[in-house]
């Protein structure tokens, strides 16, 4: 563990040097006790992969200060201290080239039919990592060896919102529309970040996420659903 100055107003709490479950369990575990213990100065928490970054008011706490009750803490940041995971069910439809329109390339690449690789991709449990890059956007991990795949050469300029992609060990669902340099295998017709929402993000890091396979038919519908906020995601 060490603690790293970022500015004025935040400190980096780095608990490990490599991506893995074990690592980002206990930076999900340290963001939840101080919540819970409700450090004095702390404004606002940022989880990553393997690290937290606290921002705080310097009028209230000093960093030294700030630093050694987050020290105190560390040794309790254990899966033990973290309520339930939650269990989200995504629909996701593979089948239509307008919403997977990379989904034969993949396949292609990965010497794959596309059966297949849709077959071990929606089969597949996935963890949340963070939210971040775009408001509501998941990184997760979880993904079959069989389908890691490098990342795109040329990142596209425009993805669509609700595109569920993979790129390297990784899967992502695309949140607004934005740049992007993962291979796009299907689309979920679920809003992963409202604005107007009381909970403007669907998923939060620690969420475990399988995908259900649905086609064109049900995307649309539950499309006109998620447009008239009477769709209830299946969350668990």
């Amino acid at each position: 563990m060490r603690f790293l100055p970022a500015g004025d107003l935040a400190v980096s709490v780095e608990l490990g040097e490599e991506i893995s479950v074990e690592v980002n369990t206990r930076v999900r575990a340290l963001e939840f006790l101080i919540q819970q213990k409700g450090l004095t100065g702390v404004v606002e928490t940022v989880p990553t992969y393997s690290s937290l970054l606290v921002y705080y008011d310097p009028r209230v706490v000093a960093y030294d200060a700030l630093c050694a009750s987050i020290a105190e803490l560390v040794p309790q940041a254990t899966t033990a201290v973290l309520p339930p995971s939650r269990a989200v069910e995504l629909p996701c439809c593979y089948d239509d080239p307008e919403l997977g329109f990379e989904l034969e390339a993949a396949a292609r690449r990965l010497r794959l039919s596309t059966d297949e690789l849709v077959r071990l991709h929606a089969g597949a449990e996935y963890l949340v990592y963070f939210i971040g890059f775009t408001p509501g956007l998941p990184y997760m991990t979880g993904m079959p060896e069989r389908i890691n795949i490098p990342r795109l050469d040329t990142p596209r300029t425009k993805t669509p919102p609700g595109s569920v992609g993979i790129g390297g060990i990784q899967c992502c669902i695309y949140s607004v529309e934005s740049p992007g340099g993962f291979w796009i295998l299907g689309r979920t017709p679920l809003a992963l970040y409202d604005p107007a929402a009381s909970a403007p993000t669907l998923l939060h890091p620690g969420d475990r996420v399988r995908f259900r396979r649905i086609d064109r038919a049900e995307f649309d519908a539950i499309g006109r659903a998620v447009a008239a906020r009477t769709y209830r995601p299946v969350i668990s």
